[in-house]
């Protein structure tokens, strides 16, 4: 499943996810500024875990709309 990239201004949002060792999947949001390689901020976790990697990939979409909503 790939990865889902939105921008907004100097902002890009990754919604992916990560398999957990239970075999549970959690949504992750990288926050990245564009053309800025000393902007370094860690990983936003989605608070749910999914029984699917879709379920978790728009729980990670939905956080990266709000991430980026906030900016």
């Amino acid at each position: 499943m790939a990865a889902v990239t939105y921008t907004k201004e100097h902002w890009k949002a990754e919604a992916d996810i990560q398999r957990l060792p239970n075999g549970k999947y959690q949504g992750v949001v990288l926050l990245t500024r564009i053309n800025d390689a000393s902007f370094d901020e860690a990983p936003r976790m989605v608070n749910t875990v999914s029984d699917t990697p879709e379920e978790a990939l728009e729980e990670a979409k939905a956080l990266a709309h709000r991430v980026l909503a906030d900016l």
